[in-house]
């Protein structure tokens, strides 16, 4: 039943962050809101609110780890593996409107967040520290867009996709409310199946976090770079690996973080949140280049990932055993 739970809680926080999406975006446009605003905001918060309602759940249901193996795992992967694999089937460019200054971004939100967990805990000020440099992020973004001479098609690509969107108020309406009870209960799901997983096979509730979660909240976002990939339309998949990192850090662990204190296991700080910078990292001669990220280094990014879980799993076998013989 645990599997059962994890499934229909990833099935149920795809569909209702779709439709959330779907009808915020809807009720903005008639709101009179620009499409650049719409796109810095209810967009990138719409399609991160999968992963921001698990991190509540998780730390409202007492298991807080959860909720930063979530967003470090989910970063490692969306680098490693939602570039990686694509770039197997297609080479993916690096070439989207100033991806070199939101890389930078997204390495000092690494670096900061990092620097707050060296703590042991991040707790409230942290997410207020968080949220503030996000804030700062979009009104830089937004001024920053506005002296493009067209802004409304340069940052917003994202909300041309949402081509069926509502066109009533109240359908718009119906769709966010929807949206927002079924990624309720998807991350309720989600969180309860993912604990029970790590009772009954001995593993830690971060690792299940660093893999399982993450894995599972990454999907969308694997599957959309993939059939980019097959259609050979790979130009902003680079660039929304990177927004959705910095989106994680900031946003999501900014608000999770206020919800509840979250401690940061030693793990973390020796291994998995300098993976996480490394994955970052990897980026940058591609994206200062404009290179793009070809079948061999896609396929050294997918085999990096491979070995980073394998090393998780191994880890755990070890602290098991270990436990046993204590």
């Amino acid at each position: 039943m645990a599997y059962v739970q994890v499934v229909a809680g990833l099935v149920l926080l795809v569909f209702a962050g779709d439709f959330l999406v779907r009808g915020a975006v809807s009720l903005a446009q008639r709101a009179g809101i620009s499409k650049l605003i719409i796109g810095l905001t209810v967009v990138a918060f719409g399609t991160s609110a999968p992963e921001l309602l698990v991190g509540i759940e998780a730390v409202l249901d007492g298991s807080p780890t959860l909720a930063i193996g979530n967003v470090v795992g989910s970063n490692i992967a969306n680098v490693l593996l939602v570039i990686g694999l694509p770039a197997i089937i297609a080479p993916m460019a690096c070439d989207a409107p100033r991806i070199g200054r939101n890389l930078m971004i997204m390495l000092f939100a690494t670096a900061l967040f990092m620097a707050l967990a060296s703590s042991g805990i991040l707790v409230a000020r942290d997410g207020i520290v968080l949220l503030a440099v996000l804030s700062m992020f979009l009104f830089y973004s937004a001024l920053k867009a506005k002296t493009v001479p067209d802004p409304e098609c340069d940052d917003c690509d994202d909300i041309d996709s949402f081509q069926e969107k509502p066109d009533r108020y109240g359908l718009a309406a119906m769709l966010v409310f929807g949206g927002l009870v079924g990624l309720s209960i998807g991350a309720n799901l989600l969180v309860g199946g993912a604990k029970e997983i790590a009772t009954d096979y001995g593993v830690s509730e971060a690792v299940i976090g660093l893999t399982l979660v993450a894995l599972g909240t990454s999907l969308p976002e694997l599957v959309t770079a993939l059939v980019a990939a097959v259609r050979g339309h790979c130009e902003v998949a680079v660039g929304n690996v990177i927004g959705s990192n910095i989106f994680n850090l900031l946003g999501i662990m900014g608000i999770t973080s206020i919800v509840g204190d979250i401690p940061v296991p030693e793990s973390f700080m020796t291994v998995d949140l300098w993976v996480m910078m490394a994955a970052s990292l990897l980026l940058v001669p591609f994206c200062f280049k404009r290179l793009k990220v070809g079948r061999l280094a896609g396929g050294a990014m997918v085999a990096m990932y491979i070995g980073y879980i394998v090393y998780l799993a191994n880890s755990e076998a070890s602290a098991s055993v270990m436990g046993l013989h204590f």
